[in-house]
């Protein structure tokens, strides 16, 4: 039997990073690879007790359908928690439970982008929404980025050449792959840039709360008085990933045609995991709870910086991330991230080529991405070694 699949998948290739999730069953491979939280951040023992009492209390509700939009108590209490601790959202926004933040992604790209049409983004930038992009045929123009994260000029120069741009993705806050932050400045300047070209920027958020140290900087949707920003969050950094509890808030027109995407996609996200994070928002302590990890994160990612700056070639550059899951290493140009890559795998350490993180994912591209949540201290102190000792081998 011959298989003709859609032009939309056809060409479409699987994440990198979720085919790497499969040599991770080796217990002894070291990943700095996936993005995953540390299991040790995860509230077990608050939510088994909502959990039980959920199941005691309300178990039809539990397992029941829900509305499209998402259970209304977790909507209420998300979208009051982004107003008063960030000033995010106005009178004329809505918001929607997604399943995860990638969904958010997804259903804004159906029901804004038509095939051929264009998204401007960062480059590199998060693979999971770039192969969204690529999956409705858009056509991805990248927009160079230094260590202040999108240069404002490139992208100035982008949208007053290119035609049929449909939105601006941007990951402001301590971004993947490379853990930069956008800062205020270029904030408001990309804010300027939206409404004088009438483009909307699709903010995704996950990493915000996550911030390890340096002055915070607002999310670009609380400067938004125009209905320009669609906000993209999720609970899965600071909670749980696997429960898959994300939201999007953003202009009620375009919430509303999420809303329509939506049921035909998935119907409504999990019921009973929505009513287990608003039940943890109602009756523990959120705010502390991100501080414990906060806490346990600065010691990984200061452990990883300090190792890196002992042990790697000086001629390899690194950024300093102030939050988030990851930071990203550069090779001397010329250099072919994928290929050390390979012989890292040989020395039994995962680490992702940026090319994956590249709009034009076939040119070679000289960096890493690394994660630093999920190793332990022992093995970023082994793994460090160990990539060291590769990339002298390489750069030989």
């Amino acid at each position: 039997m011959r298989y003709d699949f859609s032009d939309k998948i056809s060409t479409l290739k699987p994440s990198a990073i979720r085919e790497i999730f499969k040599v991770l069953e080796n217990p002894d491979i070291i990943s700095f690879a996936g993005g995953n939280p540390d299991p040790e951040t995860f509230p077990s023992r608050e939510m088994s007790i909502i959990a039980k009492r959920l199941f005691d209390e309300n178990a039809a509700a539990s397992l029941q359908y829900g509305i499209t939009e998402g259970y209304m108590p977790l909507r209420t209490l998300t979208a009051e928690r982004l107003k008063e601790k960030y000033s995010v959202g106005t009178e004329d926004d809505s918001l929607i439970i997604t399943s995860g933040g990638q969904q958010a992604i997804d259903l804004m790209t159906k029901v804004m982008v038509n095939e051929g049409d264009v998204v401007l983004c960062e480059n590199p930038s998060f693979i999971g929404a770039l192969n969204a992009f690529r999956s409705f045929n858009a056509r991805l123009v990248g927009v160079r980025s230094d260590d202040g994260g999108m240069d404002l000029d490139a992208l100035e120069h982008t949208l007053k050449t290119t035609k049929n741009v449909k939105f601006i993705y941007v990951i402001p806050t301590f971004q993947n792959p490379s853990g930069r932050t956008l800062s205020l400045s270029r904030r408001k300047a990309l804010l300027s840039l939206s409404s004088k070209y009438g483009v909307m920027i699709l903010e995704d958020n996950p990493y915000f709360e996550l911030r390890y140290s340096g002055e915070y900087v607002p999310p670009i949707k609380s400067l938004d008085t125009e209905g320009l920003v669609l906000y993209a969050g999720s609970y899965s950094k600071i909670l749980s990933p696997g429960m898959r509890v994300g939201f999007a808030l953003g202009p009620k027109p375009v919430i509303d045609k999420m809303v329509v995407a939506k049921q035909v996609s998935d119907v409504h996200t999990n019921q009973f995991f929505c009513m287990l994070v608003a039940e943890y928002l109602k009756t523990c302590d959120l705010d502390g709870h991100i501080e414990e990890i906060r806490s346990l994160y600065r010691q990984k990612r200061d452990l990883m910086l300090s190792e890196i700056d002992r042990l790697f070639d000086p001629r390899v550059r690194r950024t300093s991330p102030d939050g988030g899951l990851f930071l990203w290493c550069e090779l001397p140009e010329g250099a072919d991230g994928l290929k050390l890559c390979g012989m890292l795998s040989e020395k039994k350490v995962a680490a992702v080529p940026g090319s994956a993180f590249m709009v034009d994912e076939n040119a070679p591209c000289p960096a890493l991405r690394l994660n630093f949540s999920m190793p332990s201290a022992a093995q970023i102190k082994k793994g460090v070694a160990l990539m060291s000792e590769a990339i002298h081998e390489y750069l030989k």
